[in-house]
This record gives C-alpha cells, structure tokens and sequence, in this order.
C-alpha cells in the first residue's frame, strides 16, 4: 500500500508492519502523519526504518505529535531531554511478557523506540497481540473476565527508588477496551499483575497463568530484528512485548519515549 509517498508492509499475520519512504528528521506533514497513524491502528506494531538522522531532540517532538510525553516516575530520563530514556541490556523484567508500567492508574498509551546502537546478533523485541489472545478465549472464559479487575504492582525498582507499596498499586479491568477501536485485548501480564481483584494470590495464580501462556503462542507473535535507525511504535492498549536476552554482552542501545494514555476501562 503506497500513500502520500510512503509504503507499508505487514511483517506477520497477527501484528506488525513496515514503514518506509518516510524521513522524520526532515519533517512530515498532517496527511503523512495520518497515514502512519492509521498504519498503527492497522498493525499495532509499526517499524519506520532509516530515521538514524533523528536527534534526541526530533524524536522528542514527532512523539509529541501522538500526545503527551510521560516522564517515567523513577527511571531517569537522557540529561537534557526529559521523558527520552535509554535503554540497553535486556534483564529479567524487559524479557518476561509485559505492557509498560501498567502498576500506574493512565498506563502508556504508545511508546517510540529508536534504535541507536545494535549487536551484531540478538537482542531482538517480540510483541504479541492481545486483542487476539483475548478473542480466541472460549466464550464463557471471556464472559468471565469481562467482570474481572485484576490488581497491579510496580516492580523492585519501584521499591528501590523509594516508592510505597500503595503509590505504585491499582487496578485495571483484565479484559480492556481500546479507547479508539473498542476492541477489547488482554490487559494483565506477568510483570506487574499480582493477583485477580477480590482474590488471593493462590486463588489467582492458575487463571493467570493460564493467560499469561497464551500470549507467547507463535500465531500471536510478530518478532523484530534490530537495525540502526529503526523507530519501532507500538500501541501498550493492544500489545505484550519482550526482549530476547541473548546479546552476549554486545552494545545494545535505544532511546524510549512513552505517551501518556487513559485510564483503561
């Protein structure tokens, strides 16, 4: 599909596509912004390859074309540019089945991913589409977590940085809707998801991980392969994403912003 100049190619049958004929540094207009954001509704996962002239500064400004950039409450932000992270080895949180910090009452609606520096191999980010996971549930399953909250806790790095218990604890409906499409996908995960609302942990633990499988099957999974100057776009309200930690040590290096989002419902 070629629109305003720019093509899109879908990379696997469940989610994820690319963008390319499309220079950020050198500015986009309104018509071409609209068709980028359509090919996000589209494929929840986009990839806009070639934006290596993109300064911290550029990245900043196109992601506040999307909406409000968040600054992360207790992970610093790149000295200069507040809400532009860096990111860099995968660890065990960023390589667990997750949507971004959603221990937070408006989890991010979408976050901008530019890779910087990449490992020769390895190191590649897999996202999973849990619109998907939760409307191939049994129909009585998914009845059952229509009515359901489930309860969500920040992780150590909370504790570390300070933060109570109650500051980094809400919750969210399990099964959420897309504040644009309507769709309903899956909306807890390993990471921050601690137990079912009115639950106990124990009570919890095998629904939850019963979800929590789903959403690495194959058939949900569209799995990217780095390049520098990769600016990966991803929509938090529909997807699960993880790192494959198998970098060996090598550089790996990406700037982050996140968007702020709504409180899911």
């Amino acid at each position: 599909m070629i629109t305003t100049g720019i093509t899109v190619q879908r990379q696997a049958g469940a989610l994820g596509a690319l963008v390319t004929g499309v220079d950020l540094a050198a500015g986009v207009d309104d018509e071409t912004f609209g068709a980028i954001y359509q090919a996000f509704l589209d494929h929840h996962v986009i990839c806009l390859r070639g934006q290596q002239d993109l300064t911290p500064a550029g990245q900043l400004a196109f992601a506040a074309r999307w909406g409000t950039v968040s600054v992360h409450p207790y992970v610093p932000s790149i000295e200069g540019h507040p809400g532009l992270m860096r990111i860099y080895d995968p660890n065990p949180v960023t390589q667990t089945w997750h949507a971004d910090t959603t221990h937070t009452p408006r989890p991010p609606a979408l976050t901008l991913l530019l890779a910087r520096a990449i490992p020769p191999y390895g190191g590649d980010t897999m996202w999973s589409n849990a619109h998907r996971v939760y409307e191939d549930l049994s129909p009585g399953l998914r009845e059952t977590l229509d009515g359901l909250r489930a309860v969500h806790r920040g992780t150590e790095l909370a504790a570390s940085a300070g933060l109570d218990r109650e500051a980094v604890t809400t919750t969210h409906p399990v099964a959420a809707r897309h504040p644009v499409t309507g769709r309903r996908a899956l909306f807890a995960n390993a990471n921050y998801t601690v137990r079912l609302d009115g639950w106990s942990e124990a009570d919890s633990a095998p629904l939850l991980r019963h979800l929590y499988d789903q959403v690495g099957r194959p058939e949900y999974v569209y799995r990217h392969k780095w390049r520098v100057g990769d600016l990966v776009i991803w929509d938090n309200r529909a997807t699960q994403h993880s790192v494959v930690g198998d970098t060996a040590g090598a550089e790996r290096t990406l700037h982050r912003v996140t968007i702020e989002g709504d409180v899911p419902a």
